[in-house]
């Protein structure tokens, strides 16, 4: 870890004054924050945020908290919810592990009566990792906490020249982020952290000018912050094939309920050949019947691409269908398809 002589100031509480004072004028209006001086705000809508901000765009994030607000006004309401509406009011958002997490949160908070107040605490809850552990911890409850989210990773990481390569790289970024949170108003400290990573000191192009910590950057007094964080380099993705499957009745189609573990674990999606773990595209219609191709969508996961062939079917045997439900045509943007699975039904639309 490299530092520009003595204008890093560590220790003595410089950065955070001068980040927090940026903040109090800066501060980003989110419908789930408070602002400064307002009372701390609930932390089931802290926790339902940072769950839904994981790997996802504050633009995203919006409606979607919205919907589950107007449906789950409380920690008690989500946790009495079924399993399919959650999943459903979810699709597209992606990361559909979160959801299911989320529930299990949930309904371990009802259990208990209420959140735990301490970092330790809520690092018990099931499916809350370090990070919505701290985050939860100094927003919610104003505990000392050390946050950092990826916004967070780029700031500190120009800050002190961090030089290791991320992922290995975090243990260093973290350890200089605990050199430098305060132990009042470390919820302020960790959101205005986060703003001034999504505002001001962004992945290109950094506002070096505007940024209140400007004169205490060793990326920025070495000419070298866009070199910051340092990331190893990527693998390349490999590309699985796979088959789904559409049957119409009636005018509806069929759908099944993935199993509740496993990639889209829970969801309502069309039939298909188990294509997470094959890569031969060859594929066995469920039942019987006079099927014909559709076309390919393609979809990006985290660790690999997918193209998937669609199917039709005009007549099929019906009979020996899996179990599963036939859901009205005209609605079946209400079923809460995951993305993938929305694709193709939107081109198997298309192809009617």
């Amino acid at each position: 870890m490299q530092a520009s002589g003595e204008s890093v100031r560590i220790g003595d509480g410089g950065v955070a004054a001068a980040l927090l004072g940026w903040y109090d004028v800066n501060a980003r209006r989110l419908p789930w924050r408070a602002l400064p001086g307002e009372p701390a705000p609930d932390p089931y809508r802290v926790w339902l945020s940072e769950v839904m901000l994981q790997q996802t765009t504050v633009a995203a994030v919006r409606a979607y908290y919205a919907k589950f607000l107007e449906l789950w006004p409380t920690v008690d309401a989500l946790a009495a919810a079924e399993d399919a509406d959650v999943m459903a009011a979810w699709a597209g958002l992606g990361y559909y592990a979160r959801a299911r997490n989320l529930l299990a949160c949930a309904r371990e908070v009802a259990r208990r009566g209420g959140f735990p107040r301490t970092e330790e605490g809520l690092r018990e809850l099931p499916g809350l990792g370090a990070y919505t552990a701290a985050a939860v911890a100094a927003i919610a409850f104003g505990q000392r906490a050390v946050v950092v989210d990826a916004n967070v990773e780029r700031v500190v990481s120009r800050l002190f020249a961090i030089a290791d390569p991320l992922p290995g790289g975090r243990t260093a970024i973290r350890a200089a982020t605990d050199t430098i949170t305060p132990d009042q108003r470390a919820g302020d400290f960790a959101q205005a952290m986060m703003d001034l990573g999504s505002s001001i000191c962004t992945v290109k192009a950094p506002r070096c000018l505007l940024c209140p910590l400007a004169d205490s950057c060793a990326a920025r007094a070495a000419g070298t912050a866009e070199a910051y964080p340092v990331k190893a380099e990527k693998k390349a993705k490999p590309t699985r094939t796979g088959t789904a499957f559409w049957i119409e009745q009636d005018g509806a189609v069929f759908l099944v309920q993935r199993e509740g573990k496993g990639m889209l674990g829970g969801m309502r999606a069309l039939p298909d050949d188990g294509w997470s773990a094959r890569t031969d595209g060859h594929a066995t219609p469920p039942v019987p019947g006079e099927w014909r191709p559709a076309g390919v969508v393609r979809h990006g996961f985290t660790h690999f691409d997918l193209e998937l062939q669609l199917m039709l079917c005009g007549s099929a045997d019906c009979a020996s269908l899996p179990p599963g439900e036939f859901w009205p045509v005209d609605t079946v943007e209400a079923a809460g398809l995951p993305t993938v699975f929305a694709k193709a039904a939107r081109l198997a639309l298309a192809n009617r």
